[in-house]
Parts: C-alpha cells; structure tokens; sequence
C-alpha cells in the first residue's frame, strides 16, 4: 500500500501517466471515426510513414527538439496519407495494396536514413528510435502542454463538425446530397487522425501507435450502437489503457511503457468481445442456448388432435 500511495506522489508517474491518459483519450475519439469508416490500417500506415520525416527533421535541422521532429513526422505522414488517397481516386489500386506500397516505402526509407544517421557524429544522442517503440518515460511537462493544445484542437474540431463527420461516416452520398463535401471531410478526418498518431509517437512508438488509435475504438463498439456513446466510451477506455499502463510499467522493473498501455487497451477488446451485451460472445452464447431450450419446450408441449 505504501508502495503505491508513493507511486501515486510521484512526479515522473504523475507526468507520464497524465500524458497516456490524454493520448489515450484523444485515440479513442478519433479512432472511432476511423474504425466505422473501415479505415483502421490507416493508423498503422500513416504511424509507420512518420519515421523518415523524423530521421530527415533530424538531418536537415540537426535538432533533438521534439517539436521540431514531430513537425517532421506530421509532414511525412501528411504526405503518405496524401498518396494513399490520391492512388486509389487516381488508379485501380484497392485502399489495402495502396496503403500496404506506401507504408512500406516509406517505413523501408525510414530505417535506412536512420542507419545512415548513427554514423553521424551526434546521433547517439538523438534519441530517434525512441519514436520506433516509443519512451514514455520521457515525457516532459512541455511534451504534456502540447498533447494538451492539440487534443483541445481535435476535440473541439469533433464537436464543431459533429453533425458532419456523423452523416459522413455513416452516409457519405446522403451528406452529399445535402451540400457537404464528402472529400473534404475526408481530408479533414485523415488530418485529424495523422495528427493524433504523431502526437502519440514519442509515447507508444510507430509501431504500436495504430493499436492504440484502434482497440479503445473496437472496444466501445461493442457495447453500444449510438455513434455518441461509442465515442465517449472510447475516450474512456482510452485514457484507462494509458492509466494502467503506466502504472503496471512503473510497478515491475524494466517493463516499457508504450506496449504496456498497448497490452491493456488490447485486454479491453477481448473482455468487450466476451462479456459485452448483445454483442459479447458469451451473451450470444447464452441466447443461443435459451432460444434453443425454448425450442425443445414448446416441441415437448402436449400434443394437439388433428381433425
């Protein structure tokens, strides 16, 4: 008990777990949208795209200052995202082939700048494959102060273009037809997104970035059918993820960060997909069971005379 209550008044616990919250959080919501649009390996592509734009902020710029090799990734990723919707408008290329081509350019070009990179004088203390699996740990007060400014941005973009995103998402010819740009909104959400994974790097790393923006999502979607709740119980089990996360890292030796809230938001998705009410395997499970007993009642019944 005493452990945790000094855990609890520690700064550095404090400031991570403050951070992971507010990443999770701001995943969650975001990551809903992508999920009912059936983009969720746009996470995965555009986290694996940021890697150049960091190591190239890096070679440019010789800077180690985190906002200036986040700007960097949200430039790369911008890009990548741009290609991948401009292949499949522009060619017969399916959304899947094309984000897996750019993914893996842009990846593949990313390890090798950073190969060349540790032959610089100054790249060991870089810190750049801190954003490969991410570092928690060093999340500072001002890393925090930024989350917070863009998370604000994002939100308040959500509420303002509620209405839109909702008949989006759900009906993107209907939007249409009412006067809304479908391909606008697109472009909007897909910054939204790129946004919310390269404020996420540095905590969870573009590896494992996309499982964050997804499994907070995936999990509130099976508990409701109302785009509203799935939202809120996203942001929820998302800032949970980060929570717990951090605090199972701090409370064993040597435990990183990053995939521990990983690992929790993915134990989210699979208690959701079981015990989740109308969707949850274990309640489908039971009425499959009752309707079937229900079935062999009424067949014993008494039987009716025929005339």
């Amino acid at each position: 008990m005493n452990t945790w209550l000094a855990l609890l008044n520690d700064y550095t616990f404090q400031t991570v777990s403050l951070g992971s919250a507010l990443l999770g959080m701001i995943s969650g919501v975001l990551g809903s949208f992508a999920v009912l649009r059936k983009q969720s390996l746009l996470g995965d592509g555009v986290s694996h795209s940021a890697l150049p734009g960091v190591v190239i902020a890096f070679i440019l710029l010789g800077s180690k200052n985190t906002e200036i090799l986040l700007l960097g990734a949200l430039l790369s990723g911008l890009t990548a995202t741009a290609l991948i919707l401009g292949i499949v408008r522009h060619t017969r290329i399916k959304f899947d082939s094309a984000l897996a081509l750019v993914m893996s350019f842009f990846f593949g070009l990313g390890m090798v700048l950073l190969t060349y990179v540790q032959k610089i004088p100054n790249s060991n203390q870089a810190g750049l494959k801190r954003f490969i699996f991410g570092q928690a740990s060093t999340l500072l007060q001002r890393d925090i102060i930024l989350m917070s400014v863009c998370g604000v941005v994002l939100l308040t973009l959500v509420l303002v273009f509620w209405k839109e995103f909702k008949l989006f998402v759900f009906d993107s010819d209907f939007a249409h037809n009412l006067g809304f740009s479908p391909k606008k909104l697109n472009l909007l959400l897909s910054f939204m997104i790129v946004l919310t994974i390269i404020i996420g790097l540095q905590t969870v790393g573009v590896i494992l970035m996309s499982a964050l923006l997804i499994s907070p999502a995936v999990a509130a979607r099976q508990w409701t059918n109302k785009l509203g709740v799935m939202v809120l119980l996203a942001a929820a089990f998302g800032a949970l993820s980060g929570v717990v996360g951090t605090a199972a890292s701090s409370a064993v030796p040597k435990l990183p960060t990053g995939p521990a809230i990983v690992v929790c938001a993915s134990l989210l998705v699979v208690l959701s997909v079981l015990f989740a009410p109308g969707r949850g395997i274990l309640h489908r499970v039971y009425r499959h069971r009752k309707n079937k007993l229900m079935l062999k009642l009424e067949g014993s019944g008494p039987d009716v005379p025929t005339i």
